[in-house]
């Protein structure tokens, strides 16, 4: 069985995607990596299910609970990877039904512990995604901390945040 992961993450509408993209540039350990993703929403008991496309012979399942809140949230969740995306979307379709679809192409940062996502979701906008990826053990309040710190460095003000994840803005 696999460990439950847990991040803390917030989630930010851009209004100066050039003047961001610079500060990410900056501030990442990483070169960027460009993933163009589609996520296939599905009905679930308790959080939320999605499949995760980012090409016919690669995705991911992804089961994840976390708050509607624009605070930092702790979001806990566990991926399954698939070669097989597209007979797993035609069987979780046929079986469980879909919510709807997310469309994005997102650019991937990385400093520290911290996966900085700017996101252009089709029907949406700009949006920055951080996810902070706690170790085990790791205490929330500090990676809270830390989480606010680059909020801070990416001029990210509270008024900016959102609570909704992408798929309930859409719907």
């Amino acid at each position: 069985m696999p460990d439950v992961a847990r991040n803390i993450e917030i989630k930010a509408k851009i209004s100066d995607w050039q003047k961001l993209y610079q500060l990410v540039i900056a501030l990442s350990d990483t070169p960027e990596e460009i993933l163009v993703q589609k996520d296939i929403f599905f009905p679930a008991q308790n959080g939320r299910l999605k499949l995760r496309i980012f090409q016919d012979d690669h995705g991911e399942l992804i089961h994840y609970q976390r708050e509607n809140t624009i605070k930092a949230k702790e979001s806990s969740y566990i991926i399954a990877k698939t070669t097989e995306p597209l007979a797993m979307q035609a069987a979780l379709s046929k079986a469980l039904g879909v919510i709807g679809i997310v469309e994005k192409k997102r650019l991937l940062y990385k400093t520290g512990q911290t996966r900085i996502h700017l996101d252009q979701v089709a029907g949406l906008g700009n949006f920055l995604e951080l996810e902070y990826v706690l170790s085990p053990r790791e205490d929330i309040d500090i990676a809270k901390s830390l989480v606010a710190d680059l909020m801070r460095y990416l001029e990210i003000a509270s008024n900016d945040l959102i609570a909704n994840a992408y798929i309930d803005m859409l719907l």
